[in-house]
């Protein structure tokens, strides 16, 4: 895969289905001062580099296996092309930015899933719970559990994208959207059942609860005895106690029949408050029917009254403790006069993301645009279900007569009212439509509907053909003009057909994007916290700043993310001329960008955070991926051209080292050795270039530095001649192939890979134990040590300085606390998602084990590094992480990089193997080589 793609992949996230901006990009011109496009006969330009270069005819290409589009014949090509496919139906990582800003995602055993995977998680799992999340009224994120209360009043787990009120110091309150950089859940007042008991606090008296009505929901329906219910009815209500799922549960009685038939039950969340005054201070409701729904399983609104006192002569009578039930109660009733039961909860979860984006970037819509959206709420509860529906699912087309949703009563009804106010457009007549929307269309015909159109048509129709041949059969008769008649024979099979309205899209997908602020995730991220799959840590997102400071800034961000997400597609369509003219736009924007610099003797971090969400930023990944697709092509001066332009705009940029390693090693592609070393030795003054990108221009240094070019060696030159220690280890190869990773017969006779074997010999050799994690068990170690300074309560995350908050928890580290603190976090947070942390892979005793062996001064010198610069840390860590005790406290550790027989050190790892090695790591490099030959 071309370098760059992935995290292109990632910013893009779920490809839009109409672009606004596509026109301009195809067709407006390019003011660039590179010219990779064509020529004024139309032709490709050719570059000196590129001449003699093959035209590649059809004949020179070949069908891919696994989505039978064309791919140009060379190895390069074929195997992007496959990683590319193949990437569609495997489980694509979710990553933030880095753990230093903040970014806690979820760990990587929970939380993979690719938007095929997120639209079907949607689809089914939706259905599948509808009725059951219809049963908790005013769950919103997390459960209330009674016994956390006091403790936990006002920190209340919910979703991350939710920002908390802050009032700076003039008095002036401020709404500011969540940074998004982080997967975190935050206190948001307007959704706490906590927080509205400051702001509708209740004066009640153990007196006055007698008597009191509150309005609430019979749910559950499925489980009643009596499906018909008639308004008034009187009902009961009865403990359940022996309910499994459900130990607080409360069942809503009939009162009029004799038997006393089963309803339903109260809402989970007011059930947990009112079975322990029920209990234990004997307390007892009735009340009536006042409202009966449409549908039979439908919630029914009733009223129910306390009918006595509470009786203070129980033994264990609490009056704090009931008015404190009994407070909580009643919050629980006033937050769900809001969200009523029968509301879905990917219904919720959407007008929940239009409200907030609404009220904490207001600025960022015009009057018109903002009505538009406010206008989502006033629909009908089917309508915003079907938008919602079609909106979250690939499409972009739809069959009407196909569209059948429980939850949705009258289809047809709601498509009438999306279409009239503008959410939906439909096809159900013979307009003329674009080539693209006719190809969408025809993918909605089964096979055998379109081999009759071909039949009709009396083309030629082979019975084994796919349905991608037969699409494009029809295709090109409607192109070439000689089928006409191609739309109304589709409309005959189809009937009417409907899709979201391209205002639609634009409108809620920048909302989308403006309450994530991300493209990895979608109204998914709300069901996978719905369903308690992935729990966010909770702190307070205090931000002074937007992120976007006005409507243009945002227009050009998105317009970025367009062309990106258009030069993603043209290398899926091999349209490498598309690719190129993308490459240009991306070139031309970052060089008429007016505040493309940042000041790089003393960066601003927040402005250097902000400009992460800028189209300079996207453009810079866009040029990123098209240097790796000339390079591909041999154009390195065109290369070289994007690489400076790169390099001369983004001036603080941990990015800049990976440029300076590409610029220097094209220059000595194009012959010009004196300027790759002048760049190399500049690149080594930049502070921005670490890590491994600075032991690769060391190297570089120091070959091309040789005399008569340069006659003084550099001081750095002991560095890299720095011996590591090397173990040779043998084993007996179960394949020896290049190109595929090696494999041995381990010491039980079992197959098993190079850092498997070395395991086996440490086992045996030194009584090791240990881990092959590489840097996951680190990651993991630095994520609980360091949570408390990484939760900490920094305006716009660093504002203020970030060493001033990690110096003392390192200095804990230092003196050997290590272990307690691991111990603490880990039973404080255990499954919480958390960047880097993986709670699954690794037990607390491994973890434990490890901590303790490793002194307490290099384990403080490790996070040092990673809390510095985490991206460039982060990657590259020894293979193996090696522990074995002297005693009963006294142990030691080993770090060990496993290189099986044709494997080499990265600069990264030799970066990181020196590092560990002046830190007074223990590390060392074990070579496995075949049965029989010399290390």
């Amino acid at each position: 895969m071309l370098t760059g793609r992935e995290s292109l992949s990632r910013l893009i996230g779920k490809r839009r289905r109409f672009l606004p901006n596509l026109q301009s990009i195809l067709s407006s011109p390019i003011r660039s001062s590179l010219n990779l496009l064509s020529d004024e006969n139309g032709r490709l330009t050719e570059t000196e580099s590129s001449k003699g270069k093959v035209e590649i005819s059809s004949s020179d290409l070949v069908t891919c296996p696994v989505c039978g589009s064309k791919v140009r014949g060379e190895d390069y090509t074929i195997n992007s092309h496959l990683d590319r496919c193949l990437s569609r139906r495997t489980k694509r990582k979710l990553t933030q930015r880095t753990l230093l800003e903040l970014n806690f995602g979820c760990s990587q055993s929970k939380l993979q899933i690719s938007s095929d995977e997120s639209e079907q998680l949607l689809s089914s799992d939706l259905s599948k719970n509808c009725s059951d999340y219809e049963e908790n009224v005013t769950r919103c994120f997390s459960k209330i559990d009674p016994r956390e209360e006091k403790s936990h009043d006002q920190r209340r787990q919910l979703p991350h994208t939710e920002s908390v009120k802050q009032i700076d110091v003039a008095g002036s309150a401020e709404n500011p959207i969540s940074d998004g950089r982080a997967n975190t859940m935050v206190d948001f007042s307007a959704l706490s059942t906590d927080n509205e008991e400051s702001r509708n606090h209740i004066d009640v008296t153990v007196d006055s609860i007698s008597g009191m009505a509150i309005d609430t929901y019979i749910v559950g329906r499925k489980f009643s005895d009596e499906k018909e219910v008639n308004l008034g009815a009187n009902i009961s209500l009865l403990r359940d106690p022996d309910n499994i799922k459900d130990s607080n549960a409360i069942k809503v009685l009939s009162a009029s029949s004799a038997c006393c038939k089963v309803l339903g039950y109260l809402p989970l969340e007011l059930a947990q408050y009112l079975s322990p005054l029920i209990e234990k201070y004997c307390l007892s409701f009735e009340g009536y029917v006042i409202s009966v729904p449409k549908r039979s399983l439908d919630a029914v609104q009733i009223q129910i009254v306390c009918q006595n006192s509470i009786f203070n002569g129980k033994k264990g009578y609490d009056e704090f403790e009931a008015l404190h039930l009994w407070q909580k109660a009643l919050q629980v009733v006033e937050f769900a006069k809001n969200r009523p039961p029968n509301t879905t909860k990917y219904q919720q979860n959407f007008c929940l993301l239009l409200k907030e984006v609404l009220t904490s970037s207001p600025h960022l819509f015009t009057k018109d645009k903002k009505k538009f959206i406010e206008s989502f709420t006033s629909l009908s509860e089917d309508s915003q279900r079907l938008f919602v529906r079609l909106y979250t699912r690939k499409g972009p087309w739809f069959r009407l007569s196909t569209i059948m949703y429980p939850e949705i009563c009258n289809p047809q009804q709601a498509v009438k009212e999306l279409s009239a106010t503008g959410y939906l457009y439909l096809f159900e007549d013979t307009t003329k439509l674009h080539d693209d929307e006719m190809k969408d269309l025809l993918s909605l015909l089964t096979v055998s509907e379109l081999r009759d159109i071909l039949c009709t048509l009396r083309k030629k129709c082979n019975q084994g053909s796919r349905k991608q041949n037969l699409i494009a059969s029809l295709l090109s008769c409607y192109k070439g003009g000689s089928c006409p008649v191609l739309q109304r024979l589709i409309l005959e099979r189809t009937e009417i057909c409907i899709r979201t309205s391209p205002e639609a899209e634009s409108l809620f997908w920048r909302a989308e994007r403006l309450f994530f602020l991300n493209g990895e995730q979608d109204l998914s991220a709300f069901l996978l916290v719905d369903l308690g799959i992935v729990k966010y840590p909770t702190y307070n997102c205090i931000i002074l700043e937007q992120i976007f400071s006005n409507e243009s800034d945002l227009l050009a961000y998105e317009e970025a993310i367009e062309v990106a997400q258009v030069i993603d597609q043209s290398l899926d369509e091999n349209n490498f001329e598309l690719v190129l003219r993308c490459i240009m736009i991306a070139d031309s924007r970052i060089s008429c960008c007016p505040e493309k610099l940042i000041d790089s003797t003393s960066p601003d971090l927040m402005a250097i955070f902000r400009s992460c969400f800028s189209a300079s930023w996207v453009y810079s990944k866009v040029i990123l991926l098209g240097i790796s697709f000339l390079e591909c092509e041999r154009r390195y001066k065109d290369a070289i051209h994007l690489l400076r332009r790169l390099l001369d705009c983004f001036t603080c940029d941990t990015r800049r080292g990976y440029w300076t390693v590409r610029l220097s090693v094209d220059l000595e592609h194009i012959g010009c050795p004196n300027e790759s070393l002048s760049v190399a030795e500049a690149g080594l003054l930049d502070p921005w270039v670490r890590a491994g990108s600075r032991m690769a221009l060391q190297r570089r240094v120091l070959r091309l530095a040789k005399p008569p070019r340069r006659w003084k060696t550099p001081s750095f030159s002991v560095t890299l001649k720095r011996k590591i220690i090397e173990v040779h280890i043998q084993g007996r190869p179960l394949n020896c192939e290049a190109g595929r990773k090696s494999r041995f017969y381990g010491e039980d006779g079992e197959q098993c890979g190079v850092e498997q074997l070395a395991l086996q010999y440490y086992a045996r050799e030194g009584g090791w134990q240990g881990v092959h994690t590489e840097s996951g068990i680190w990651m993991t170690i630095f994520g609980l040590l360091m949570w408390d300074v990484l939760l900490s309560d920094v305006p716009n995350v660093f504002r203020t300085r970030f060493q001033s908050l990690i110096e003392p928890q390192l200095q804990k580290i230092h003196d050997g606390l290590a272990e307690e603190i691991l111990i603490t976090s880990w039973e404080l947070h255990m499954g919480t998602a958390c960047r880097g942390v993986n709670w699954d892979q690794h037990s607390l005793s491994d973890l434990r084990a490890a901590v303790s062996c490793i002194r307490g001064p290099c384990l403080a010198s490790l996070c040092r590094h990673l809390a510095q610069d985490y991206g460039s840390w982060s990657s590259g860590m020894p293979d193996l992480l090696l522990w074995r005790f002297h005693g009963d406290y006294k142990g030691e550790a080993k770090l060990v990089e496993v290189k099986g027989p044709r494997d080499q050190l990265s600069e990264q790892q030799r970066a990181w193997l020196l590092l560990l090695m002046d830190c007074g790591f223990n590390a060392e490099v074990c070579k496995v080589s075949t049965t029989g030959t010399s290390p």
